[in-house]
């Protein structure tokens, strides 16, 4: 599988591949057009009380981690939907968050990457 990640806020660029906003909530300040994506799918992201609690506190990634495995466990129609997508190609998961190491499309991708 070849996984990439992106900033929303960073340019579309030719070599993404599919472009799939990983998030349940539209980036700020982003237009439709500005993000070209071939999909957003919601229901693969973090609960909204799983994102909620975390808050992108550094010192509860951990935790955060293994309860967004756990939901992603339990959501198999939302997995299989994105497991599709990763079968046509390069695929670039979109994301907000500012930080580039501790974040759900990153914990997403590993967690694909794994199984």
């Amino acid at each position: 599988m070849d996984i990439r990640l992106k900033r929303a806020y960073e340019p579309p660029a030719r070599a993404d591949g599919a472009r799939i906003l990983v998030e349940r909530l539209w980036p700020r300040g982003v237009g439709k057009e500005a993000l070209a994506l071939d999909l957003w799918l919601k229901d693969i992201a973090p609960s909204p009380g799983l994102r909620q609690w975390y808050g992108h506190e550094p010192s509860r990634f951990e935790e955060f981690v293994r309860r967004y495995h756990a939901e992603l466990e339990a959501n198999a129609a939302a997995v299989e939907e994105l497991r599709d997508w990763l079968r046509r190609g390069r695929t670039t998961f979109v994301y907000a968050a500012r930080d580039p190491v501790m974040n759900s499309a990153r914990v997403l991708r590993d967690w694909l990457l794994a199984r």
